[in-house]
């Protein structure tokens, strides 16, 4: 496909094509020239034509130099795991989103049972979506522990294959794994195994910061996984100009912060402090007071995911849920488009102007 950069107009109509409902009720909150092109659009590969043509339809975009055409929103895989969602809801999620538009489904063999969830739900539709997995934190005996030796990312790959009902996954990323661990080369190298045996078609690396910077340097991943949110922007600057420079497939986790605006005190749980605490500085008035409870097009969840959405390279987002209307709910405020271009400013002025040399990107 060809390239060439995307003008507002022909943004809005992408837009339009792909959710008429959604961007009416956007275009007339906000006015046609509140909007603009999203920074992700320009020099970038054109996505698959077809999704722009059938109404309703989520945007797909090219996953770096692969040969996917990824939904913009995937589903994380992690909450169905930890939450121990039983069978029948995690059925009746995985295929509701795969019948709206799902086609990236993304998940970790550390994620308690989540790959066993994910493959007798939807095993038998293996043809209708790109199977991502993590590998790293389970030993060959099925114990949790760091495998970051050759044989450990191979025993693990066999692990998942098993455990998701498939002869190969289209990708297998290492998950979080120290920079010490890279430079050793190790798992690198047995993730370059699998691939050649056929058991995953890509690899990438899923991690933040200056770990995520030499990975995205090393030329040895198709794809970067990593933090990106209104809480969590160092990669805006660090990693993903390189990344998308380097046409890799990019990955948004935690692209809603993990929701830490639902929170009136501060969160029990360490996966929502610190995104909690931050908000309490960034004070953005969308995710504090009575605004928490909206549920449009200038909400929260939908500020959070368009902002995430945005940002250039990123090709699709992870976001993970156990309730089963959700992710189409999700979709239908992904269709909207871009967010207005002084939302999209005015939350990167006021990361600058706040954030601290340590509000690094989370693991």
């Amino acid at each position: 496909m060809s390239t060439r950069s995307t003008s507002r107009r022909e943004f809005l109509q992408f837009s339009a094509a792909a959710s008429l409902a959604a961007w009416t009720l956007s275009h007339r909150a906000h006015g046609a020239s509140s909007f603009t092109a999203p920074p992700f659009m320009s020099g970038a590969r054109d996505a698959d034509a077809s999704s722009f043509l059938v109404p309703g339809a989520l945007e797909r975009r090219k996953f770096g130099k692969t040969d996917m055409q990824v939904a913009v929103l995937g589903f994380g895989g992690a909450e169905i795991g930890y939450e121990k969602t039983d069978k029948a809801t995690v059925a009746k999620l995985l295929n509701a989103a795969l019948d709206a538009g799902l086609n990236v489904v993304d998940t970790a063999e550390c994620y308690l049972d989540s790959e066993v969830a994910i493959g007798e739900a939807i095993g038998a539709r293996r043809k209708e979506y790109y199977l991502f997995t993590k590998c790293g934190h389970v030993r060959a005996d099925g114990t949790r522990g760091d495998a970051w030796t050759k044989e450990g990312v191979l025993a693990s790959v066999e692990r998942s294959l098993k455990r998701l009902k498939t002869d190969a996954v289209d990708l297998v990323q290492l998950h979080s794994c120290s920079l010490d661990e890279l430079k050793k080369g190790e798992c690198i190298e047995g993730l370059e195994q699998a691939k050649k045996q056929g058991k995953t078609r890509y690899v990438g690396y899923s991690g933040d910061s200056l770990t995520a910077k030499w990975a995205v340097e090393s030329e040895r991943f198709d794809s970067l996984q990593t933090s990106i949110n209104v809480a969590d922007q160092e990669c805006i600057e660090l990693t993903l100009p390189l990344a998308k420079e380097k046409q890799m497939g990019v990955i948004a986790k935690r692209p809603i912060a993990n929701a830490a605006w639902r929170y009136d005190a501060k969160p029990e749980s360490g996966y929502h402090e610190t995104y909690w605490k931050r908000l309490q500085e960034l004070d953005y008035a969308w995710a504090k007071g009575d605004a928490r409870k909206n549920e449009g097009l200038d909400g929260p969840a939908a500020t959070a995911m368009r902002f995430t959405a945005m940002q250039p390279g990123v090709c699709v987002l992870i976001v993970g849920t156990t309730k089963p209307e959700r992710w189409k709910q999700n979709a239908e405020l992904l269709a909207a488009g871009a967010l207005p271009k002084e939302a999209h400013d005015s939350i990167r002025a006021r990361w600058k102007a706040v954030a601290k040399s340590d509000w690094i990107g989370q693991t």
